[in-house]
């Protein structure tokens, strides 16, 4: 089995599977009379059909014990997801590009560094929620509406990765 290297989370590295969402060189201008700096449009939600809402959620994730054996990904056809961590913790990001089926070889792991949330573009393989340090919630935005938009994908025993302890 492969192990994962975990790469920290920036904007280039990320941008083939979604958005990165945080401050940190993002646009911005003052409103409300001066008293407030919006950073605007960090992630842009996606829906399939005109019919689709988007809506707000909150996840509360237990930690995972680490190192984690990878054995399946999952992916939203018919919009895009977003995780803002609430509490400040890291959180590690495991992608794979478009396609009909994840390739393991092509699999990535990203760390955040609490601050920063993502939003994965719709479509993008990922594994569901990964918090390794302890219970957190998440901010989730995503889609509501009519027909499966979750796929799940599993892998062969010899496809399977290994998530190890970040640094």
């Amino acid at each position: 089995m492969r192990t994962l290297v975990i790469e920290p989370l920036t904007k280039e590295a990320f941008a083939p599977f979604g958005d990165v969402i945080e401050t940190d060189g993002s646009d911005h201008f003052m409103i409300n009379n001066g008293s407030t700096m919006r950073f605007h449009r960090l992630a842009t939600v996606e829906t399939a059909q005109p019919e689709d809402q988007a809506i707000i959620s909150i996840f509360r994730a237990d930690a995972l014990e680490m190192p984690l054996t990878i054995r399946m990904l999952e992916r939203h056809p018919l919009g895009s997801q977003a995780f803002i961590p609430l509490l400040g913790n890291p959180f590690l990001i495991v992608v794979a590009p478009l396609g009909d089926e994840p390739v393991s070889g092509l699999v990535r792991a990203f760390v955040s560094n609490g601050r920063q949330g993502i939003n994965y573009h719709r479509g993008v393989w990922h594994h569901p929620v990964l918090t390794i340090e302890k219970r957190d919630d998440f901010l989730v935005v995503d889609r509501s509406g009519k027909g499966n938009n979750c796929d799940e994908h599993f892998f062969k025993e010899d496809e399977c990765l290994i998530l190890a302890p970040h640094q």
